[in-house]
């Protein structure tokens, strides 16, 4: 197909959460793809900052409490103001999930919190991008828990639940402006430390998923380096899982 193409070359791309988990990666990708990066962090100042010494491009680093709603708009403002029109958004920041609590007794402002960081957050960063009037390409790093719930975790899952209808609805309203927005839902992910922190979770992990590995946090980046890029020019509203097949495995 001429003309389409993975580069990213002039474009410039906001990435929250970008300091640490899945955002170095995402950040890394992109970069490596020729956009320049605004790198969000909270409270991981020293990541974030070996993270745009790392990369090929000049880069931003930019803190922000994405509890706190105010400082969202700021960092978006902040993102353009320093890189020009935000082409790219990647909502990848999400409030702690490892947290585990039934719903009986969890408390009111974890709840709160979490449903802030992780679904009103990216809909004021939403927003701000479609008020640029510019088309581009919004993801969102939804989890296999927006529609597979795991014990314990009722808060986050329902908040990443809400972040998928977000992805949908946002795509039908800012899609005749050419602003696509989709999703990517992974599941367990590979890291340092896993296995030896949660034995039992990875091996039953592996046990279920058809390809019997973990999710390597790379392909993550990559399924976002095509949905930020003109291979999925007419892909907008999806939600893309990415756990290794287990979501197929029948419940029963």
């Amino acid at each position: 197909m001429s003309g389409v193409s993975l580069s990213l070359a002039g474009t410039n791309a906001l990435v929250t959460g970008a300091s640490s988990g899945l955002g170095p990666f995402i950040a890394r990708k992109l970069d490596e793809a020729g956009a320049r990066v605004a790198i969000h962090y909270h409270q991981n100042r020293a990541g974030a900052e070996a993270l745009a010494m790392d990369l090929n491009n000049p880069a931003e680093v930019i803190q922000a409490d994405l509890g706190d709603l105010d400082q969202v708009s700021q960092l978006f403002h902040s993102a353009s103001d320093k890189l020009g029109t935000i082409s790219i958004l990647v909502n990848c920041a999400a409030a702690e999930s490892q947290l585990v609590s039934d719903l009986s007794e969890l408390d009111p402002d974890r709840w709160a919190a979490t449903q802030r960081t992780n679904v009103d957050a990216p809909l004021v960063l939403i927003k701000l991008f479609a008020a640029q009037g510019k088309p581009g390409s919004i993801i969102n790093i939804s989890s296999i828990e927006g529609s597979r719930p795991a014990p314990g975790h009722g808060h986050y899952s329902t908040s990443k639940a809400a972040l998928e209808m977000l992805t949908k609805s946002a795509a039908l309203e800012f899609g005749p402006d050419n602003i696509r927005v989709n999703a990517i839902a992974p599941g367990l992910i590979d890291r340092e430390g896993i296995e030896e922190g949660w034995p039992e979770g990875v091996k039953a992990w592996k046990a279920s998923a058809p390809l019997g590995r973990l999710v390597n946090p790379e392909d993550i980046a990559s399924t976002a380096l095509f949905l930020a890029s003109d291979f999925s020019a007419s892909i907008s509203g999806t939600v893309i899982t990415v756990d290794c097949g287990l979501s197929i495995k029948p419940g029963w």
